[in-house]
């Protein structure tokens, strides 16, 4: 599937904020926003010293944000999103009103976070409580038009289609699927989807390991 990871005000710095977090612009990171960066750097296999390089911020500072014991100028956070291939917004839609007992384990419908694929047409919502898991669900939502790319990866997926139409590319064989099939390959294959019909299409989407 495309490419596409709990909140409270985390407490002010003890200690003046360090050059690459200047006082201008903040923003409040709530408790999962770290939890959210670190998931998604161990999903893209990064350490913290190439996403400190690429983002051009210290690895300590990247270490108190992933700990959230340190507030996030919006500039940064915008950096770190690029950096991680996700939009901003992915880090402030969902599960703030997620009871404690429920974090690890429930997804409530109006809890979902979401990520668009700016220019795409795409956009994913994940069903999974976190990244941290063997696997990821997702709710895709492909809009008329639309066509994720051909790209691969490791792991599988399997999906079902709730609604609508999509052609499905796997190892170049082309198929259409309508609302009730389903499908499963393994991502190592070059593989793409697209919607050829006039309407959204909905797809849930597994793949293990996580991909985001």
């Amino acid at each position: 599937m495309p490419p596409r990871p709990d909140l409270k005000p985390a407490p002010p710095p003890s200690t003046p904020p360090s050059p690459e977090a200047p006082d201008a612009n903040r923003v409040n990171t709530e408790a999962a926003v770290g939890h959210q960066i670190r998931e998604l750097r161990k999903i893209k296999n990064k350490t913290l010293q190439q996403l400190a390089l690429e983002v051009g911020i210290s690895v300590g500072y990247l270490s108190q944000i992933e700990r959230n014991q340190s507030k996030l100028p919006i500039g940064v956070l915008r950096k770190l999103s690029d950096a991680l291939g996700v939009h901003i917004n992915w880090f402030f839609q969902g599960a703030q009103n997620t009871p404690p007992d429920e974090v690890d384990f429930i997804v409530r419908q109006a809890n979902r976070r979401r990520l668009s694929f700016t220019g795409l047409g795409i956009q994913e919502e994940l069903l999974s409580p976190n990244l941290s898991g063997p696997l990821e669900l997702l709710l895709s939502t492909i809009e008329p038009g639309a066509d994720s790319g051909d790209y691969s990866h490791g792991g599988a997926e399997a999906g079902l289609v709730l609604s609508g139409a999509m052609e499905l590319w796997v190892d170049g064989k082309k198929f259409l699927l309508t609302a009730g099939d389903s499908f499963s390959f393994s991502s190592s294959f070059t593989h793409r989807c697209a919607n050829p019909g006039t309407e959204p299409t909905k797809v849930v989407w597994v793949i293990t390991p996580p991909h985001y």
